[in-house]
C-alpha cells in the first residue's frame, strides 16, 4: 500500500512539473484576447488598448479576436472552454455577470471563468437623433407619451444592461419604449445616425465621436456622477430618477484551472498598463474610467452586478423572446 501511494505521489510530481515550468515561463507565444462583441465597441477598444501595451511589456504579441453573437455568449463560451494555460484571455463586458439570468446557457460564466481584473467602467447613455428635436430627458418623456412604442437601439442583445437601462427609464417615466437589439455598437449607432431608429441606449465609448460631431444628442448618463468625458450630460439622478444608476463594466477573465502564477502575473501586467498615462488618456478620451485593482475586488464587483441585474430583470419583467 505504501509503495502504491509513493508511485501515485511520484506520478503527480512528474505530471505537475511541466505545468509549473510552463507557468513560470509564461508567455512564450502569442496571447489571444477574446472579445465577445464586434470591433469598434467599448469592449473592443479596451481590449486593443491594453493588448497593445502588453505586447510590449510581456514581449509577446497579443492578438484580439472578435467572436460575437448571442449577446456575448458565443465568445464567452469559447473562452471558458479553452485550455487553461494563459494564452486565451476573455475581455468581458457586463454580460459575463448577467446573461445567465436571462439566457438558457449550458455553462455558467461565473463558475467556468476566473476573474483577473476590472479594466474600466463607464456610463450607459440615452441618445436621440437630432430630428426628434429634443435635448433633455424631460423632452423625451413628453414626446414618448405622445408617441408610445418608440424604438431604441442597443449595441448588445435582448435583455442586456443597455436594454435594461432604456426600459428602466421608460418604467420610471411612465412611457413605453421597444428595444431593437444589434450585434454590436457600430452597426446600431450607424442606424441611429441614419435615422432608422430614433433613440439608442449604449455604452458611451462608441457614442463619443458622434456626440462631439453633433450627430447625436445625449440626454442622460447612467452613473451616479457625470463622466469626466461628458461633463455637459446630466445623470438620470439629476433628471429626477434617483434610483436609476448602472455601470457598464469591462473586465478580464481566464478559464478555470489557469495556474495561479499566470493569473497573478496577468493581473500585475494589466495593473501596470492601467497606470500608464498614455493608456489612461485613451480610456478617458473614450469615456471609460480606467480601473485596475485585485482579482478579489473584480470578483466582488461582478457578483454585486449579477445580484442587482437579477433584481432588475424581475422588476422590469425583461425576457429574451
Amino acid at each position: 500500500m505504501m509503495k502504491l501511494r509513493f508511485i501515485a505521489l511520484l506520478l503527480g510530481i512528474i505530471t505537475a512539473a511541466p505545468q509549473k515550468a510552463a507557468a513560470a515561463d509564461w508567455p512564450t507565444r502569442p496571447i489571444h484576447f477574446i472579445v465577445p462583441f464586434p470591433a469598434g465597441g467599448s469592449v473592443d477598444v479596451a481590449a486593443r488598448v491594453v493588448g497593445d501595451y502588453l505586447s510590449r511589456s510581456l514581449g509577446q504579441q497579443v492578438v484580439v479576436e472578435n467572436k460575437s453573437g448571442a449577446n456575448g455568449n458565443i465568445g464567452m463560451e469559447y473562452a471558458a472552454k479553452s485550455a487553461p494555460d494563459g494564452y486565451t484571455v476573455l475581455i468581458a463586458p457586463d454580460a459575463v455577470s448577467e446573461n445567465s439570468h436571462v439566457y438558457h446557457m449550458d455553462f455558467d460564466p461565473l463558475q467556468t471563468l476566473i476573474p483577473i481584473i476590472e479594466l474600466s467602467h463607464q456610463p450607459i447613455a440615452l441618445a436621440a437623433h437630432p430630428s426628434l428635436g429634443i435635448t433633455t430627458l424631460a423632452g423625451l418623456t413628453t414626446l414618448a407619451k405622445q408617441q408610445p412604442g418608440m424604438s431604441f437601439a442597443t449595441g448588445s442583445g435582448a435583455a442586456s444592461l443597455q436594454a435594461v437601462v432604456g426600459l428602466w427609464y421608460a418604467k420610471l417615466a411612465g412611457v413605453t419604449l421597444v428595444q431593437v437589439p444589434y450585434r454590436g455598437g457600430g452597426e446600431a449607432i450607424s442606424d441611429l445616425i441614419a435615422g432608422h431608429v430614433p433613440l439608442g441606449s449604449f455604452g458611451t465609448t462608441p457614442l463619443i465621436p458622434q456626440y462631439r460631431a453633433g450627430a447625436l444628442n445625449l440626454l442622460a448618463q447612467s452613473t451616479a456622477v457625470r463622466s469626466a468625458s461628458l461633463p455637459n450630460v446630466p445623470t438620470f439622478q439629476e433628471a429626477g430618477m434617483n434610483e436609476l444608476v448602472a455601470v457598464q463594466r469591462v473586465g478580464v477573465l481566464v478559464p478555470a484551472g489557469t495556474p495561479l502564477e499566470i493569473t497573478a502575473r496577468l493581473n500585475a501586467a494589466i495593473n501596470e498598463a492601467l497606470r500608464d498615462e498614455k493608456v489612461r488618456k485613451i480610456f478617458t478620451d473614450q469615456a471609460q474610467d480606467p480601473a485596475g485593482g485585485s482579482a478579489e475586488q473584480y470578483a466582488r464587483l461582478i457578483r454585486e452586478d449579477s445580484d442587482k441585474f437579477a433584481r432588475l430583470v424581475k422588476e422590469l419583467n425583461v425576457k429574451v423572446e
